[in-house]
């Protein structure tokens, strides 16, 4: 019996596609395990934001549900023209990325309904609180460093912003100037002295 060469070749380039796609997906999905590992997310929790920040999660929420949502259908009645769904790798693919999507859609929903504004202009100063600056002096190394406290959503180390949930943000909060804040690490007990609050 004659095989054709061109069938067997294409049957296997779908075999290595799915099994590209089933790596990656692992891949993806232990990702997201070791991330809820280390910090579980809780979907009742308030999320402290500002104005800019909460109109920024409604302008993108409406980005993936207005156009990468019906792209990713678009994508899936593509692959489905195909052929046999069983070895259709396109298929697979574009429902792995509609699932994620959906779920991203999801948590940002979830982070959007739990969001709090917070107004900077009627911040108290006199204690450290969300969305203050704070002032600090490591006790031990006599380095100091200024930390803006925010919501789970805007913490970027890099740009000087701490979550108000994180060891430090929580050591941190409420503390008036001239207190010790004590945050426990792996090597032991850091000692932070409030130096200055600001907006």
């Amino acid at each position: 019996m004659f095989v054709c060469p061109c069938s067997i070749l294409k049957k296997r380039l779908y075999l290595m596609n799915f099994l590209f796609l089933c790596c990656a997906t692992l891949q993806y999905l232990w990702r997201c395990i070791f991330l809820c590992l280390i910090k579980p997310m809780n979907m009742s929790e308030i999320n402290y934001v500002t104005i800019e920040t909460f109109e920024l999660m409604k302008k993108e929420l409406h980005h993936l549900k207005s156009v990468e949502r019906p792209a990713a259908s678009h994508a899936i009645a593509e692959a489905r023209e195909k052929g046999d769904l069983k070895e259709n790798a396109e298929y697979d693919a574009a429902k792995e990325a509609q699932g994620m999507l959906e779920a991203k859609i999801s948590r940002l929903e979830g982070v959007i309904a739990n969001a709090k504004i917070v107004d900077t202009s009627t911040l108290d100063t006199s204690k450290v609180t969300i969305l203050t600056k704070v002032t600090i002096t490591n006790i031990a190394t006599k380095k100091t460093i200024t930390y803006q406290i925010v919501g789970e959503k805007e913490a970027d180390l890099k740009a000087g912003k701490i979550s108000a949930s994180s060891p430090i943000g929580k050591s941190l909060i409420g503390k008036v100037i001239g207190e010790i804040a004590e945050v426990q690490a792996p090597s032991g007990i850091l000692k932070f002295k409030v130096k200055n609050i600001t907006i």
